[in-house]
């Protein structure tokens, strides 16, 4: 089973203590047997053997060694048990901690790819809930498991060593136990896997209103989400009433064949002991031990149910466990310096995005220290073809260089930390403002800090916060107008110190006094540094040393902004004279 070697993997550095927990249970299991022996003992000797008087009154010391035997027996067995319940706790919880850690490391080193194709909801269902069912399985499942089949065997080896036909008597409706449990579980196995999609969708309904509670709000539709969580929840109740359900169909039967067994051992047994086959003490034995065969037959049901809850969140878990970003470092990267110098060039780059051309046999070149200006329509390819300098996409044909090097053969740590990003829709961490700036390089000198806010025009608005650059702004940065939010975000790309700065639309919520303000600084940072500037605003992109207009995934222009002008019917010239007149 794959699953299961997959946990033994992982049990690496807990298998020696997971093993010795194993015997603890092993040998406390077996040890069950031991007081059914006691009691024979003690009946047959003391109680209704043939000479229990003489026995009582000449051998007391021998009645009080077995009982004491009984107690003795009775606390190393629950010591053992302890012991090895304290040791499938450490090593389940250390399993957990260490696949957890490797999961969220594949998370984040997985190419963007993944992420469009994959809701947060399930990623934090297979994080969280699915884990726990694998961690559930460690810890409980398999020692459950062992211990049903250790009682199940040695009570069997036991009946037979004391009456070879009242053990057949007892083991007459195992077969019919085994048919229901594994009728059982061909029915349930796709319940299950039915209900993790439908926790997995719930989960990312939850995620998606709990992110985008303003919206929500603005559009007063708190009631239509409301409802449309209820259908979700709806769905997965209905999902767990079915799995629930299955299992009840099928408990009846198990617990009936069960509860059987003591039908058996009472017709049985006492036909035995009338009979003079069976002595009392044996009859005892066989009463007491009865247990340790319907309890295994019980928990077969709840075994094979637990088992197909962990198949379905297992398999989820190793999706993500096995997987393998496309985007990597080759063996075969190159050595570059720690500082590049900035120069980019695309060659013949096509894109295509699920079946989608969004790049078609894009060419230009930026020397380095340049400042580019790329404009275009909403689906132009404009945000596509700057994701690709720091290879958060791959072309499908073509290639991207950065000082001549195929970004390919780049390592990407070293790439993108050449890179200095500053997006439209921006993201900033419950933190410090201090932290969210110096995010790339958390060892910055606060003056560092400072000095970038400066230069994004954000060290006024900064410092008139209660606590200055030590104000803790809320998650994804509630609280800050979405001018702050950017000019945090600049701040914090140019924190890097990095050879190719590129802004996505990085001023479209600040003011024009305060957009000029920033190109003034941006054109005299004291760091060499190549900018591609994506904006729609005319002012954000005449003093480039070049302006790139896309169009359906094609440059359509190329030129300085004079240069463009003179193309009165183009996109550039069309723009500009659109804001002229929205000015005037």
């Amino acid at each position: 089973m794959f699953q299961l070697r997959w946990i033994w993997n992982n049990l690496k550095g807990y298998r020696g203590r997971y093993i010795f927990a194993l015997c603890l249970t092993l040998t406390g299991t077996t040890m069950y047997l031991f007081n059914p022996v006691f009691g024979q003992k003690i009946v047959d000797s003391f109680i209704y053997g043939e000479n229990a008087a003489y026995e009582l009154a000449n051998h007391k010391d021998k009645l009080i060694m077995l009982c004491l035997g009984l107690v003795i027996f009775t606390v190393v067995r629950t010591l053992i048990q302890f012991s090895a319940n304290m040791l499938y706790e450490v090593c389940s919880q250390g399993m957990l901690a260490k696949i957890r850690d490797r999961l969220f490391d594949t998370v984040q080193k997985q190419d963007m790819s993944f992420y469009d194709h994959s809701r947060t909801g399930d990623i934090m269902t297979r994080l969280s809930g699915d884990l726990d069912m694998v961690r559930h399985t460690v810890a409980w499942i398999i020692k459950t498991l062992l211990e049903s089949i250790v009682l199940f065997g040695a009570t069997t080896i036991y009946f037979f060593i004391l009456d070879p036909l009242m053990a057949l008597c007892l083991l007459a409706l195992t077969p019919l136990i085994f048919i229901i449990s594994g009728v059982f579980r061909k029915d349930v196995g796709p319940k299950y896997v039915n209900l993790r999609e439908k926790l997995s969708q719930l989960n990312t309904r939850a995620q998606e209103n709990i992110a985008g509670n303003r919206v929500v709000r603005a559009f007063a539709r708190e009631d239509y989400e409301i409802g449309l969580f209820g259908d979700h929840n709806l769905d997965y109740a209905s999902a767990n009433k079915a799995a629930a359900m299955t299992w009840l169909r099928y408990f009846p039967m198990i617990e009936m064949t069960a509860q059987g067994l003591s039908v058996v051992q009472l017709i049985a047994g006492g036909l035995f002991v009338i009979s003079g086959r069976l002595t009392m003490g044996e009859y005892v034995a066989f009463s007491s031990l009865i247990w340790t065969l319907s309890n295994p037959m019980r928990n077969v049901g709840a075994l094979i149910n637990d088992l197909q809850r962990f198949m379905a969140s297992a398999t989820k878990v190793i999706e993500v466990y096995y997987s393998s970003p496309l985007i990597k470092d080759r063996e075969d990267t190159m050595q570059m310096p720690e500082h590049f110098k900035g120069s980019v060039e695309f060659r013949n780059v096509s894109f295509s995005y699920d079946n989608k051309k969004v790049l078609d046999n894009v060419s230009f070149k930026i020397r380095a220290g340049e400042t580019i200006a790329i404009m275009g329509e909403t689906g132009s390819g404009k945000t596509t073809l700057i994701n690709m300098i720091p290879r958060l996409y791959d072309p499908d044909e073509g290639e991207v260089l950065v000082d001549g090097v195929n970004v390919r053969f780049i390592r990407l740590e070293t790439l993108r930390r050449n890179i200095g990003v500053a997006m439209q829709d921006v993201l900033l961490w419950s933190d410090t403002i201090d932290g969210n700036i110096s995010f790339g390089d958390s060892d910055m000198p606060e003056e560092d800090t400072i000095k970038c806010a400066k230069c994004s025009d954000a060290d006024e608005f900064i410092n008139e916060l209660g606590d200055g650059y030590n104000t803790i702004i809320g998650e994804r940065g509630v609280g800050l107008s979405g001018g702050q939010k950017q000019r945090i975000s600049l701040a914090r790309a140019l924190a890097v110190k990095p050879a190719i700065l590129i802004l996505d639309d990085t001023t479209s919520a600040v003011d024009l006094e305060t957009e000029k303000t920033i190109q003034e600084n941006l054109d005299e940072l004291d760091f060499k540094c190549t900018k591609i500037i994506i904006a729609q605003r005319i002012s954000s992109v005449k003093n480039a040393d070049k302006i790139i207009i896309m169009k359906n995934g094609k440059i359509s222009e190329i030129g300085t902004h004079k240069e463009l002008l003179r193309n009165k019917s183009g996109y550039y010239s069309e723009i500009f004279r659109l804001q002229q007149s929205s000015i005037e």
